[in-house]
């Protein structure tokens, strides 16, 4: 069991205690029942010593007397098979002898006046106030343990709640009426989570309003384009506004992704249909040219159709645009997909350049970011190696 937890902590502490309580109730038990059976030894001696002396003064048993100290005279019937049960001297004689038998106790007293066969009818009792004392500890041990276990009810639902706000979830609400420290936590996480659900709202709210106003010009361009007579200038504004147009619908989607606000279509889909995908997107004049595709062996992998092939795009664009030849080769097989080209070897180890914004290329330096932040969503792993002069960043698939 582990002890990590809050409650784990809670229950090793109760579990010790009730130990340490039922300990020393049995310690208890154990002293009162010594103490008790020296008074019983103690009262049957008294009582031998009593009966003895009264019979030599009156030459007869204070029957009177035993009735009082709760003893009582053996029928003569029972006698003689408990008798046989005490031990005797080398003379045969028993004298004054004390057994337990059957869960009674029995008393033989044999001088030289009279023979007694004895049963003592009091037990080795145990307090009522020790019970009880026990009981009322107990009672409040397990009454206290209830408690504190329901008052951290209230953490594990906020423990749920923020799974579901890491979830990408914003519409939560965790805010407490109590005056207790959860209370108060549960009350800042209440307020810290309005605070982001209004930032992330006011920040997807001006970028789709950029967007919308840059859609405006691109379609106004492109209408623009279609009067052009030369048709090579004509083809080539119209691929230009066709790339800014897509470039718009991607950072719409990388919107959606930071936001976990991206429904993602998984469905298994051939490495080849998606890095054909990923290559399309690129919107080449002559893709043969810039990208040799080498297909030794096409697997199936679990994938949303316009998220993975985004991904691809990127580390194809990457490959082409930084390399001296400006040509990228994809290789497949392995269940990998290795996108390679010639140049220099990274200057920064591989996990630098997941962060956005990095600094060590032209452009915004979100191309791996982007990376990484969709094969993370799709399970997948990147690596990255230098060997002869080449780069290679390899999508590692696992199986379906």
């Amino acid at each position: 069991m582990t002890i990590h937890s809050l409650r784990s902590k809670i229950n090793l502490i109760f579990s010790v205690s009730l130990i340490l309580l039922s300990m020393i109730f049995v310690a208890a038990l154990q002293y009162q029942k010594v103490k008790t059976a020296e008074e019983i030894i103690k009262q049957e001696r008294a009582s031998s010593h009593y009966l003895y002396l009264y019979f030599l003064k009156y030459g007869k048993i204070d029957t009177a007397y035993l009735e009082s100290q709760n003893i009582k005279l053996v029928p003569d019937k029972e006698r003689k098979g408990i008798i046989e049960k005490f031990d005797k001297d080398d003379n045969g004689k028993t004298y004054y002898h004390v057994i337990d038998y059957h869960y009674r106790r029995f008393i033989l007293i044999d001088n030289d006046r009279f023979k007694l066969l004895l049963e003592n009818m009091n037990k080795n009792s145990y307090t009522l106030e020790t019970s009880l004392i026990f009981a009322s500890a107990l009672l409040l041990l397990s009454l206290l343990y209830l408690w504190i276990i329901r008052s951290l009810k209230p953490l594990s639902d906020l423990k749920e709640k923020i799974k579901t706000f890491s979830e990408g979830n914003l519409d939560i609400e965790c805010k407490s009426d109590k005056n207790d420290e959860i209370a108060a936590v549960a009350n800042e996480f209440d307020h810290a989570v309005k605070t982001i659900r209004e930032l992330i709202r006011s920040r997807q709210l001006f970028l789709r309003a950029i967007m919308h106003e840059l859609k405006t010009p691109i379609a106004k361009g492109r209408l623009v384009s279609e009067m052009i007579q030369d048709e090579k200038q004509k083809k080539r504004l119209e691929s230009i506004f066709i790339r800014l147009n897509l470039l718009i619908d991607e950072f719409a989607k990388l919107e959606q992704l930071a936001s976990k606000n991206f429904h993602l279509l998984m469905k298994p889909y051939r490495a080849g249909k998606l890095i054909q995908t990923g290559i399309d997107m690129l919107m080449l004049e002559n893709d043969s040219e810039a990208i040799s595709l080498n297909i030794k062996e096409d697997f199936t992998l679990q994938a949303d159709l316009e998220l993975l092939p985004l991904a691809i795009k990127n580390l194809i664009d990457n490959a082409i645009k930084y390399s001296p030849d400006h040509h990228a080769e994809i290789t497949v097989e392995n269940r990998r997909i290795v996108i390679s080209n010639r140049g220099e070897t990274l200057k920064e180890p591989l996990e630098a350049y997941f962060a956005p914004f990095h600094h060590s290329h032209d452009g915004l330096g979100l191309g791996l970011y982007i990376v990484k932040s969709i094969l993370d969503i799709h399970q997948l792993k990147l690596d990255y190696s230098y060997l002869e002069g080449r780069n290679s960043f390899t999508v590692v698939s696992n199986p379906i």
